[in-house]
């Protein structure tokens, strides 16, 4: 099969391939995806309701690939609201992976560390997210939140195929809660003092909505964050959008390494 350019090829090469399973790709991990096979390839801009990914380290496109012999599709960047976009639209690349058959999704990101041990290069799996994109979020259910307790839209069981897949390959996988925040800027020193005693591991800003979105329409989800960056405040570094696209270069291996695990212990049926 040829690679595609249109939305068209993309759904009949699904038709066929059926992929269970997708990956989202977060800031400069697209190197993570240069070992599977593609069947086609579509920009973001041609699929409707979607528009080109501005930033950096984002390629802005689907693939629906062999992956170790396994369908996948793999999303190779975001679209993020700090770009100007609508939550709604933020969301649609994650709604049609579901109308393309996805039964699991696997999302990462490039966050930046607030636990003492999660340092630059460190692999997190999300167990749960306060989600600081909302009006007055600290009034909705969730860790850190008063509107009482809710279940995690993380889910346990593919936590369990991550953290089966990191054994079997040998990659330390940390578990913690991620804060989303908007962005474009960074936090400030104050602002990560306060998400640390709100209970956040790890702080980005993706991934919270997009899970929301995911459970919605039916989607299995799990999410990993690469830390790239000390959060403010908790280094002498300056924080840079290079520095997070050098790290993720630099583990883009170990993090290919995991998510090839994952799709070997999800066909296995854990």
């Amino acid at each position: 099969m040829s690679p595609g350019q249109t939305f068209d090829a993309l759904v009949a090469a699904a038709r066929e391939m059926r992929p269970e399973v997708a990956f989202v790709l977060g800031s400069g991990m697209g190197q993570a995806a240069d070992r599977m096979r593609v069947a086609c390839r579509v920009p973001f801009a041609e699929v409707p309701g979607l528009a080109a990914s501005t930033v950096a380290g984002h390629r802005g496109e689907f693939s629906l690939a062999e992956w170790h012999g396994r369908p996948v599709i793999v999303q190779e960047g975001r679209l993020h609201f700090y770009e100007g976009h609508s939550w709604d639209r933020v969301t649609v690349p994650v709604r049609t992976l579901a109308t393309l058959g996805v039964r699991a999704l696997l999302l990462t990101n490039a966050a930046g560390g607030i636990a003492d041990a999660l340092v630059p290069g460190s692999l997190m799996a999300i167990t749960d997210h306060l989600d600081e994109t909302l009006p007055c979020w600290w009034r909705h259910p969730g860790p850190g939140g008063l509107g009482g307790p809710r279940p995690s839209p993380y889910s346990a069981r593919l936590l369990a195929v991550l953290e089966k897949a990191a054994g079997a390959g040998g990659v330390r996988l940390h578990r913690g809660i991620y804060a989303a925040l908007t962005g474009p800027s960074y936090e400030t020193p104050a602002e990560i003092r306060a998400l640390k005693g709100w209970g956040a591991d790890a702080v980005g800003m993706s991934t919270a909505r997009e899970v929301l979105a995911g459970c919605e329409v039916g989607l299995e989800c799990a999410a990993v964050s690469l830390i790239t960056n000390r959060a403010a405040g908790l280094s002498d570094t300056t924080l840079s959008h290079e520095e997070v696209m050098t790290t993720a270069a630099a583990q883009s291996e170990r993090l290919a390494a995991l998510l090839e695990g994952f799709l070997l212990e999800w066909q296995s049926g854990i």
